[in-house]
């Protein structure tokens, strides 16, 4: 079962899906060669969205949570997937140390990181969780809706490496952001590897730089396939000083909005779309779908009530929004049970290891879906081994519409890739 695309324009992605199926042996020796060049991320996240005539990524988390989402079916090809990863990074690993966000009280992420923690176990390691939060002062143990148990312990820091009571890892596992910056305890590490590195966190890493990053992996994407980029590119602009709350900085974000609007509108009549277009505005930094609006038109930006300001004033942790990158809506016409959809594909190093479908009841094709009250579905394709079927009708076939989507998200994935190379603090520079 394919979700449905409930538009008449579903022709361009139908097609599209046809060139990458056609192209599947060329597409998996670029993939091939790109990661003898590129070292991927350890584990990533990437929201897409199919708009029936585009289908583009708008989100790439590079320490995803929610994999608790994943069905029984889908967990030996992540454990397959964990045990690649940790072989290159340290083959000796006998201890893998999880650092969780400090989410004690939100069973449904707890139930994540427990997850995780039989992925690893499956892959020949002893895992515990190590916490940052301050409230964890003893080996804590909390007891989830499921009936299982999970035990936080709290961090201790010797003269350079970083463990938990009579465990000492080789490799330490953040499933922690990072976006109020990363705490002295995880920096100078010896001998210790930690994944992903500090430079992925939201105190440094930038949506706008990831989606330069993206733009150019589309580019030479779609030489390959012959086609257009922009049908898997979401075009973007930013500003860099902005107070939405105090209305600083508001002329960038008009201008930006104006021109990103006038080119959708280009492409639109280019491609014969009678849609509406739009643009997300929304942290430049940050996650948990905090800090994102939708604007349909300039002068929307001229009557912002004080909720949207108050919403737009903020990211987690309470971090000030100061930057913000104007993103190419992209609408979804996907739907599970007439409420709207979008995929989200799950990776661990450079494989697709499943995924399911961001669900909500009350939100629109144009809006954020990553807010409360979304549900999740898993992907319909829970036989998700299966490969790429060839000769079935575009948009007909589970397998062929999964193989499509995770060639999209793993070229965000190389985006990340490229992206972290540009702002590692140890690389070495060439001049």
């Amino acid at each position: 079962m394919v979700p449905h695309l409930i538009t008449a324009l579903n022709g361009p992605i139908n097609e599209l899906e046809q060139r990458i199926l056609d192209t599947t042996p060329a597409i998996e020796r670029w993939f091939r060669l790109e990661w003898m060049e590129h070292t991927p991320p350890f584990y990533s996240s990437v929201d897409i969205r199919n708009a029936g005539f585009k289908l583009a990524p708008v989100d790439t988390n590079l320490y995803p949570g929610g994999w608790n989402n994943l069905t029984p079916e889908m967990l030996p090809l992540a454990v397959q997937a964990a045990m690649a990863a940790i072989e290159k990074i340290c083959p000796e690993a006998r201890n893998l140390l999880v650092v969780p966000e400090n989410h004690t009280r939100n069973t449904f992420y707890l139930s994540n990181v427990l997850q995780l923690k039989r992925i690893f176990h499956q892959a020949g390691l002893n895992v515990r969780f190590g916490s940052l939060s301050p409230e964890i002062k003893e080996p804590t143990t909390l007891t989830l809706p499921t009936g299982e148990q999970i035990t936080l312990e709290p961090l201790i820091r010797t003269d350079r490496r970083l463990g938990l009571k009579d465990f000492d890892p080789c490799t330490i596992l953040l499933n922690n952001d990072l976006s109020a910056g990363p705490p002295g305890m995880l920096e100078d590490l010896n001998e210790q590897y930690l994944l992903p590195p500090l430079h992925a966190g939201w105190s440094v890493r930038r949506k706008s730089r990831h989606f330069q990053a993206y733009e150019e992996v589309a580019k030479r994407f779609a030489k390959l396939l012959g086609a257009d980029p922009w049908l898997i590119n979401p075009m973007f602009a930013k500003c860099g000083e902005v107070n939405i709350a105090e209305g600083s900085g508001m002329e960038c974000l008009r201008t930006n909005v104006d021109a990103l609007l006038t080119k959708i509108k280009r492409k639109y009549k280019e491609y014969g779309i009678n849609e509406k277009p739009f643009v997300i505005v929304k942290a430049d930094n940050g996650t948990y779908g905090m800090g994102i609006m939708t604007v349909r038109d300039v002068k929307d930006l001229e009557d912002l009530n004080r909720k949207t300001k108050n919403k737009m004033s903020t990211t987690k942790d309470g971090q000030p929004l100061s930057e913000v990158i104007i993103q190419e809506g992209v609408q979804t016409n996907e739907r599970i049970n007439d409420a709207v959809a979008e995929p989200v594909v799950y990776m661990m190093d450079r494989y697709v290891v499943g995924g399911f479908y961001r669900v909500h009841a009350d939100r629109g094709i144009d809006e954020n879906l990553n807010a409360p009250g979304s549900s999740f579905v898993p992907l319909a394709f829970a036989d998700s081994g299966r490969l790429p079927q060839p000769g079935e009708k575009p948009g007909s076939s589970g397998p062929n519409r999964f193989y499509m989507y995770g060639v999209i998200g793993r070229l965000a994935m190389l985006a990340a890739s490229y992206e972290l190379e540009a702002t590692d603090p140890d690389a070495e520079v060439y001049t």
